[in-house]
């Protein structure tokens, strides 16, 4: 009753739809309350429909305003490799990558995902200077593990090197977490995007990055066409 003095069609919906509706039209003394059920669940899906065209309508008029790439496919949307939500009307929220937002609000929603954006698609990035910190780890896990050029590095292994690798000095002899420089797995999903989209090439024109595709200890990074994929293990091998 309070969802249709409020005309909120969201809870409505979640209501009618839930098995405790569906038992109470069972019980014989409540039958009747199914006619009115149906109506109102037919109410409630049309405004939901409406609400959904003209959501998408507004989420893209004001991504484009910021020059934000959306596309949406709903409930998904996508930004750019890497970059991805979900709308969840029914519990009036929004998943974006990991975090979730408490809103269904397309401007908070565009304001969420342009700040994402600039955080994991920064100016300052450099493929090259990426793509050779990688090369030089990838040569001291050989070295360490006795391996030659071209063998293949567990993915979850190099990528705690690679973490370790951004510390200061100073963070080794006192391992405080504010001194800590984190790098999360989207971040380094997307830096190796970067790197393909940059098409700088190979290392010394010689050495490919190869990712090699699994399940088993594996972490979700982009491939070269833009898809994302469990990865197992990374290697850089000499073309002949």
């Amino acid at each position: 009753m309070r969802g249709v003095e409020k005309d909120d069609f969201f809870i409505l919906d979640e209501l009618l739809n839930s098995k405790l509706a569906n038992e109470l039209v069972d019980i014989e003394e409540l039958a009747d309350c199914k006619p009115l059920f149906d109506e109102l669940r037919n109410n409630s899906n049309q405004q939901i429909e409406q609400y959904r065209i003209q959501f998408i309508e507004d989420l893209q008029t004001l991504a484009n305003e910021v020059e934000l790439p959306i596309t949406v496919d709903f409930p998904h949307f996508s930004i750019l490799p890497g970059i991805a939500g979900e709308i969840q009307f029914s519990s009036r929220k929004t998943t974006l990558n990991k975090k979730t937002i408490k809103t269904i609000d397309p401007q908070r929603i565009v304001t969420a995902s342009s700040k994402l954006k600039q955080q994991l698609y920064s100016p300052n990035y450099d493929a090259s200077q990426f793509i050779g910190q990688l090369f030089s780890l990838y040569k001291q896990s050989l070295k360490t593990s006795k391996q030659s050029i071209g063998s293949e590095i567990p993915i979850q292994e190099f990528y705690l090197s690679y973490v370790l690798s951004l510390q200061s000095k100073s963070f080794f002899s006192d391992m405080d977490k504010g001194k800590f420089k984190g790098c999360d797995i989207d971040q380094f999903a997307i830096n190796i995007w970067r790197y393909y989209e940059s098409e700088m090439g190979d290392i010394d024109n010689t050495y490919a990055l190869k990712l090699r595709p699994g399940r088993n200890n594996s972490l979700w990074l982009i491939d070269s066409q833009g898809e994302k994929r469990q990865i197992t293990s990374i290697a850089f091998q000499e073309r002949k």
